[in-house]
């Protein structure tokens, strides 16, 4: 079988993928992995906002310990997330596919190797005034 993977004859590109900053986002893809102390769901996300950024994509994960519960109620709040299943404490990965909402990531490395830290969310209403504050803070950290 064939599968198209697009970007794939363009080399390694992984520097070019991190994404640092805030960014109205679409869940593209979400799975599950289990693991005896970390178990965790892995997402990637399609970048929506800002135009320059859209259509990328990165991924990330969002712990499903028991010390980690916190982060993962957070963005399935903020993100739109079933209430009905949320309430059963259920996450059902074709229901997190396509939801919208608003994450502030950055690049972390962690033995050898590079991934997408998801700092924090809120919701796709708020975007319109977070990427405001976002670019009216721009010009005075350039300043420094």
């Amino acid at each position: 079988m064939r599968r198209h993977v697009p970007g794939l004859h363009a080399g390694d590109q992984n520097h070019d993928s991190q994404l640092q900053g805030l960014f109205l986002v679409r869940v593209d893809a979400a799975s599950y992995r289990w693991h005896p102390q970390k178990p965790f769901f892995s997402l990637r996300f399609v970048v929506l906002e800002p135009e320059s950024f859209a259509t990328r994509s990165f991924s990330g994960r969002l712990y499903a310990s028991e010390r980690a519960l916190w982060k993962l109620n957070w963005f399935l709040r903020d993100f739109g997330y079933d209430p009905e299943l949320f309430g059963r404490d259920q996450v059902d990965e074709k229901a997190l596919l396509n939801l919208r909402g608003v994450i502030r990531t950055s690049p972390i490395a962690f033995n050898g190797h590079a991934y997408q830290n998801l700092d924090s969310f809120a919701t796709a209403a708020d975007w319109e005034e977070l990427s405001c504050v976002t670019l009216s803070e721009k010009p005075k950290r350039e300043r420094r």
